[in-house]
């Protein structure tokens, strides 16, 4: 007599499980190293070539550190007053910053020297940027206008006033040269095409903005502002994709990790949130001593660098992955099994310990596969714990009795089973073996289906709404996929921009680039 093996109830994974494969990557960041500044941190930037230095704009100068020795390796102090804002040039060797006066300086980061002083603003200019070409500047004042700067001429190209408050964010499009984006206290994000020397196109974020982003295939851009994270699609009209809502004091800046494929947005609530770009779904959350006004993030997160309100630096290297400690493990575990076994013993004892059998599988002994099924529905079951009714479901398709225990049913019995496939088929984890019960039960009632009135009638009805519901999104998302490899085929202009980058070294490169004479002026006056 052969002896009956319980059902083995599948272990199904939660959703939203708190170990996830980003909770494993964030926490690889060594344990914060502390530096002090004089006054808060108002941005952060890395340099984009090797050994990645990152600047950091605190009070009147600007300190670029090392990130492996967390020391100040050089100090840019040619400011009367606050500087705002030192970003490095795509290929690291100029840097640019704003400065309470109104001046944006352009540096020169191996000898410290001010290269240019661009001079045109009337209120102090809170950040600046170098175009995709390397050869302009944006610049974003109080005054309320941005100017594009030329580094060659020391010259205004163009000036825009379009803001009714002060301009405290703003960014470039990293594709083209000629897409600038401005954020205003006005609430206002309001985008520039400098051929055309006007405003493209003007969306409200709803409260006063002060970070925006693109990202890297510059059709996307963020704006964060107030306690929100909006994603807007500037190739559709600007028009807003999502909203983030995860802090719940203001949103202070936004950064890129993992090159592009993650968005870090700090907040006063002094919590750090890391989102998934393909779903903007928040993937995990780091931690700080106090307000967070600026993030820096080094390419494939090398080091990520925090920037709080009280003036504290926060440096964390990314580690290598610690290594498996199962080989150790394996060794002491044979070594222990072989010891035992080498024991001589006059007569082994077993004990076998009676398995006591759920009311399923007592009737699933018997086959009574009916009984079975009614067994899982009628002990609110459905609500906590479904995956015993698919468990049971899918023994009964592995026995090929399902239709013995779904064809001779009355209509209250029946409605609950239908109302479970429909509620659960949508689930990635369930949808498999429902679909064989939805298309066991058509096959079981088709001839008595045009007989079904009242609620047997209403839930086979609702049964077609939700599997054409189910292939039309299929649909929609083969459609996406589709929308997603073009786009992400004609993104790939990382090699376009490396030849840009490599031609303007190559034909303006610093050694060519000498001091003007308002710099040298200003140089003088400050030492």
């Amino acid at each position: 007599m052969t002896s009956f093996k319980p059902l083995n109830v599948k272990k199904y994974p939660k959703t939203g499980q708190v170990v996830t494969p980003d909770t494993e990557y964030w926490k690889r960041l060594s344990v914060p190293t502390l530096a002090k500044e004089f006054g808060a941190i108002d941005y952060i930037d890395f340099s984009p070539i090797e050994p990645h230095y990152f600047a950091v704009t605190c009070s009147v100068r600007v300190q670029i550190y090392n990130p492996i020795t967390k020391l100040v390796v050089k100090n840019l102090s040619r400011f009367q007053e606050t500087a705002y804002g030192g970003t490095f040039r795509q290929d690291g060797r100029l840097l640019v910053a704003g400065d309470e006066q109104g001046l944006v300086k352009l540096f020169d980061t191996s000898s410290k020297n001010v290269l240019r002083l661009f001079k045109g603003h009337k209120a102090p200019v809170h950040r600046v940027n170098f175009t995709s070409d390397l050869l302009h500047i944006a610049s974003f004042s109080d005054d309320k206008t941005v100017k594009l700067w030329d580094v060659a001429s020391e010259k205004a190209l163009h000036t825009f006033a379009a803001h009714d408050d002060y301009i405290r964010a703003g960014t470039v499009n990293p594709v083209s040269a000629d897409v600038i984006v401005s954020g205003g206290y006005d609430g206002k994000i309001n985008l520039y095409d400098t051929r055309t020397k006007e405003v493209t196109m003007s969306v409200d974020h709803g409260s006063p903005v002060e970070s925006l982003l693109f990202l890297p295939t510059g059709g996307i851009f963020i704006s964060a502002g107030g306690t929100e994270v909006r994603v807007w699609d500037a190739f559709a009209g600007c028009r807003l994709l999502t909203k983030l809502s995860q802090h719940h004091k203001t949103v202070s800046c936004l950064r890129l990790g993992s090159n592009g494929k993650r968005i870090l947005s700090g907040g006063l609530d002094r919590h750090v949130k890391i989102y998934d770009v393909s779903t903007y779904q928040t993937v995990h959350t780091l931690d700080f001593p106090n307000a967070v006004l600026s993030l820096g993030v080094a390419p494939n997160d090398q080091t990520v660098v925090a920037g709080m309100v009280d003036g504290l630096v926060s440096i964390q290297n990314m580690e290598a992955p610690a290594r498996p400690k199962s080989q150790v493990k394996s060794r002491r575990k044979s070594t222990i099994v072989s010891t035992k076994s080498d024991i001589a013993v006059d007569h082994q004892i077993t004990e076998e310990q009676r398995q006591r059998l759920e009311k399923y599988d007592k009737h699933l002994k018997r086959y009574e596969y009916s009984k079975c099924l009614d067994s899982v529905m009628g002990r609110g079951l459905s609500t906590k714990s479904p995956e015993i009714i698919v468990s049971v479901m899918q023994e009964l398709i592995h026995r090929k009795g399902l239709n013995r225990a779904l064809a001779p049913r009355d209509d209250a019995s029946l409605c609950q089973i239908i109302g479970f496939v429909c509620r659960y088929i949508s689930e990635h984890r369930f949808m498999r073996v429902l679909i064989d019960v939805a298309t066991t039960l058509l096959d079981v009632y088709e001839d008595k289906l045009h007989t079904f009135t009242g609620s047997v009638g209403k839930k086979f009805l609702e049964l077609s709404y939700v599997l054409e519901r189910e292939v039309a999104l299929t649909y929609d998302l083969l459609e996406l996929q589709g929308s997603l490899e073009l786009l992400t085929a004609a993104a790939d202009v990382s090699s376009n921009k490396d030849d840009v980058i490599h031609f303007v070294q190559d034909t303006h490169s610093t050694s060519n680039l000498k001091q003007s004479v308002m710099a040298k002026e200003s140089s003088i006056v400050t030492v």
